[in-house]
């Protein structure tokens, strides 16, 4: 059995040490994923026409058509999670893309690689043993690509190797996203002159979006099951927001890893009655938690808030490690501050504005002063006691911020760490690092108690 590295009198081992106590709800969620990936690998047989995207919270817009898609991070992040990616890596790395790429885009580039050597000439580019061969073998190709990225600009590139690689006969459309620059006298979160241009420049985009799927099927777009789909979104995401808000208190009832294994019902997941059922099922536990005084950690004694990506290589990892020192780690930018936080701005009966709106506040889309306001208004709402920031190795987008973010911590009085990682390349991360910055932070808070 693994167990975190010792180090002499450490407080970080988790062998015979509290336990991260996990929502079971969350199990159900795991069935939904599974079968939303069946669904793909069947698309062909179905007589179904499939997009590849990449980027934002797009999926309605194809439920809605009947269309199947391929969500790029979600591959990549699922396959991380069950420790299958490092063949699509090795086959990325091997046609000549740096490890320093976007491991989301190097995993699934890599992928695409694979399905392209299967097709143009059975040479997989794996050992034909290597049990993870068969499942690097079921994604269907393309006939539609969606770019839809905020912030990001290995986004915009990834889907264009895609388009090349497929012999550039693939029809794209790419929706630009905006920064919010935050600049102008006006400016602030949700308000002001720059929020309304924006707003409505990607909502044009979006019914413009629209239009390109109707061409590409034959068949007329059906706005009225467009605000269907929404209908059951924004209950999830309603629901989800509730819950969340129910972990203000002490102990928490559920963690930030507990909203990490809940991303995928908000981010991709088809939009229709099993997302309200999921946050439905996560609510009432988070409920019964709370009345019962049952804490995601045990012997909760530090609330954490984490910054940057997940390691999805080490979700369960990382939710042990942190409850092996009592620390909850409550909240978090990549799961707090985004996937339809603002779900009243939603009009079911004309969705496009609000859809528009959510996704030009993705907190990454904003600047820095606006962003970290935001952030410390959830680090007070949660009672933090310290900011733990994962330097995502090949995620610059979200890292790049988070040095004025731990200076922000620091000047209200919340102690703060980083440590290195990646969002789907393991061999980024370094346990003892950890393990040596996450035992100094506990120090230091526990001083601060002491002192106070």
């Amino acid at each position: 059995m693994e167990t975190v590295s010792e180090m002499p009198n450490s407080k970080i081992i988790s062998a015979g040490g509290p336990k991260a106590n996990k929502l079971k709800s969350t199990k159900f969620g795991g069935k939904l994923v599974s079968e939303y990936w069946e669904s793909v690998f069947r698309a062909k047989e179905a007589g179904k026409k499939v997009v590849w995207y990449n980027g934002t919270y797009i999926p309605p817009f194809f439920h809605a058509h009947d269309l199947v898609w391929v969500h790029g991070e979600a591959w990549a992040a699922m396959l991380a999670a069950r420790h299958r990616e490092i063949g699509a890596q090795a086959r990325g790395e091997q046609y000549g893309y740096d490890r320093e790429l976007c491991s989301y885009a190097r995993t699934h580039i890599g992928q695409m690689l694979i399905e392209l050597d299967r097709v143009r000439s059975g040479d997989h580019g794996m050992d034909p043993d290597d049990p993870r061969l068969e499942t690097m073998l079921k994604l269907p190709a393309p006939d539609m690509i969606v770019n839809a990225y905020p912030y990001c600009s290995s986004g915009q590139q990834w889907d264009d190797i895609t388009y090349r690689n497929f012999g550039k006969k693939v029809p794209m459309f790419t929706i630009q996203i905006p920064l919010l620059w935050g600049g102008r006298p006006d400016a602030g979160y949700m308000q002001g002159e720059e929020w309304e241009q924006r707003s409505k420049y990607v909502a044009e985009q979006l019914l413009e979006l629209t239009r390109f799927l109707a061409e590409h099927t034959g068949r007329k777009y059906d706005y009225d099951r467009l605000g269907e789909t929404m209908t059951y979104v924004k209950k999830a995401a309603e629901l989800r927001l509730e819950a969340m808000d129910m972990c203000q208190v002490h102990p928490s009832p559920a963690s930030f890893f507990d909203w990490i294994v809940s991303i995928a019902p908000v981010n991709f997941l088809p939009g229709d009655q099993n997302l309200v059922t999921y946050f439905e099922g996560v609510k009432a536990e988070i409920a019964e938690r709370v009345k019962a005084g049952q804490g995601a950690v045990p012997n909760e004694k530090y609330r954490l808030f984490f910054d940057g990506m997940m390691n999805w290589n080490k979700v369960g990892w990382l939710a042990e490690k942190f409850a092996a020192v009592d620390a909850c780690v409550v909240a978090g930018r990549y799961t707090h501050m985004s996937f339809w936080q603002e779900p009243q701005l939603i009009d079911l009966g004309d969705p496009i504005l609000g859809m528009a709106q959510n996704y030009l506040i993705c907190p990454n889309n904003h600047g820095a002063p606006i962003m970290i306001g935001e952030i410390e208004k959830l680090c007070d709402k949660f009672d933090i006691d310290g900011v733990v920031c994962h330097a995502s190795r090949t995620c610059r987008g979200m890292t790049n911020s988070q040095f004025l973010i731990a200076d922000s911590a620091k000047k209200y009085g919340r102690q703060s760490m980083f440590f290195e990682g990646d969002v789907a390349d393991e061999s980024f991360y370094k346990d003892e690092l950890l393990n040596i910055r996450l035992e100094a932070m506990i120090e230091s808070m526990d001083a601060k108690r002491r002192a106070a």
